[in-house]
């Protein structure tokens, strides 16, 4: 089992304080508790794919694309034109 010094400023001293009130708990268990939350925290995070991302995002086929990628620059022409009125 290793000692760790840690530094704390004044409201992190009165959050602590309030959590030891309120739990009973001692100084260690209390941030041993802290840390294993954290940990969980980080887990539940890192299961978050960027595929997960996409999924949300993602609208479907097609998507919002007014043309298909191979005739994109003839379309974005179609559609500025109109845009314009010409």
């Amino acid at each position: 089992m290793g000692a760790r010094t840690i530094r704390l400023d004044e409201h992190d001293e009165q959050v602590l304080a309030a959590v030891r009130a309120r739990t009973g708990l001692s100084v260690s268990e209390a941030l041993r508790r802290g840390l294993l939350a954290l940990s969980a925290h980080l887990d539940e995070d890192q299961a978050i794919t960027p595929y997960d991302v996409f999924q949300e995002l993602d609208p479907g086929p097609g998507g919002e694309a007014l043309a298909p990628g191979r005739t994109a620059k003839e379309a974005i022409r179609a559609v500025l034109k109109k845009k314009a009125g010409r």
